[in-house]
């Protein structure tokens, strides 16, 4: 690598970055729970001292209808990206400041990379949603940058297998499970917006529409948006206590293990769905922060799965191993998010491809 680039994924109260140096060393840096998005900018700035960059890629969570998997934002991207903050209105915003305040810190080239490109695969089956055609709306899937991460892993980790139906489980504050065949997202539980799927920490994922038409009697639209993105979930399941597994897993309440239960409850359900629509699964993967850091979340899910040729082996999923399956059980991993891996690649061969 002859590039110093650095990857930003910005939210509204954090940000995650990674300095990635020509020598090909990393340094990761992030800033939670702060005041104003500046504030975490100008922090970064001063850790990584005097280096600038030669690229920044940002994560963006939605790309609204393009397939592209990055492009460079010039001002005409810059107000597409601004006409689509409807799409994702909890993490649009965050991901827009954080490009803003790039460009006015580093005078490089800027890439916008997306979460929603790597299912552009999905066949019609999947991306169709039961609705009138006309009104132009479909599922889009999300989380598509570890999905992409992950697909590079696999072939090294599983040999052949990887080229089968995997199922990985993106599972965090935000989740979603994506089903792998050849190593393309052929399905996806999140849909047209980030709130679907899965419940999450504070989004209920899917619903009975009949509950939102019920909903949207009781409240104006500023206050239901309020409600769908940051009210419901494990936070709703657990009776407020928390949207935070961490927190949930700690507590010997009996609404945090109902929240936790329920949670778990739905990932197997998708699990199993997936397994229904592509008539088996090969290897079942865990990421993301629940994903990778809650044995007891994964021991929940995986309980019941031997029916489908699933069972762990309890001191590697305790330790966390890259195999936690038992033996004789199909193949059960744990593997890191690392979305700011697949931005790098995607900048780096961004800027290969128009040298």
């Amino acid at each position: 690598m002859t590039k110093t680039v650095l990857t930003i994924n910005s939210g509204s109260s954090s940000l995650k970055a990674s300095l990635f140096h020509a020598d090909g060393s990393r340094r990761n840096f992030h800033y939670g729970h702060v005041r104003e998005p500046r504030e975490a900018f100008d922090r970064l700035l001063k850790d990584i001292g005097g280096f600038r960059p030669d690229i920044v890629g940002h994560r963006f969570v939605h790309g609204g209808e393009i397939s592209d998997a990055a492009r460079p934002v010039d001002a005409s991207e810059r107000g597409r990206l601004e006409t689509i903050i409807h799409l994702a209105p909890l993490h649009l915003p965050g991901n827009l400041m954080g490009l803003d305040l790039c460009g006015e810190l580093f005078d490089v080239p800027q890439f916008a990379c997306f979460d929603t490109a790597f299912h552009a695969t999905l066949p019609d089956l999947a991306k169709r949603l039961p609705i009138p055609q006309e009104f132009g709306l479909r599922r889009f899937g999300f989380h598509g940058l570890n999905y992409a991460h992950i697909a590079t892993l696999l072939p090294d980790m599983l040999g052949d297998i990887a080229r089968g139906r995997i199922v990985v489980a993106h599972l965090g504050s935000g989740a979603s499970l994506c089903l792998l065949e050849n190593l393309k997202s052929v399905d996806t539980t999140m849909g047209y917006t980030p709130a679907g799927g899965i419940p999450m920490g504070t989004r209920s994922g899917d619903l009975d529409p009949g509950v939102m038409l019920e909903l949207a009697k009781r409240y104006d639209a500023t206050r239901l948006c309020d409600i769908v993105f940051h009210k419901m979930g494990l936070l709703a399941l657990s009776n407020g206590q928390s949207s935070e597994m961490a927190d949930l897993l700690a507590s010997e309440g009996a609404h945090a293990k109902f929240a936790i239960d329920y949670f778990c409850r739905e990932v197997r359900s998708a699990i199993g769905g997936f397994a229904a629509k592509a008539g088996g699964i090969d290897a079942l993967v865990f990421t993301g922060g629940i994903g990778e850091h809650a044995p007891q979340v994964r021991e929940t899910i995986c309980a019941p799965l031997n029916f489908l040729g699933f069972s762990l082996d309890h001191g590697a999923n305790k330790a966390a191993l890259a195999r936690i399956e038992s033996h004789g059980s199909k193949p059960i991993l744990v593997v890191a998010a690392d979305e700011e891996a697949m931005i790098l690649r995607l900048c780096l061969s961004f800027e290969r491809n128009t040298q």
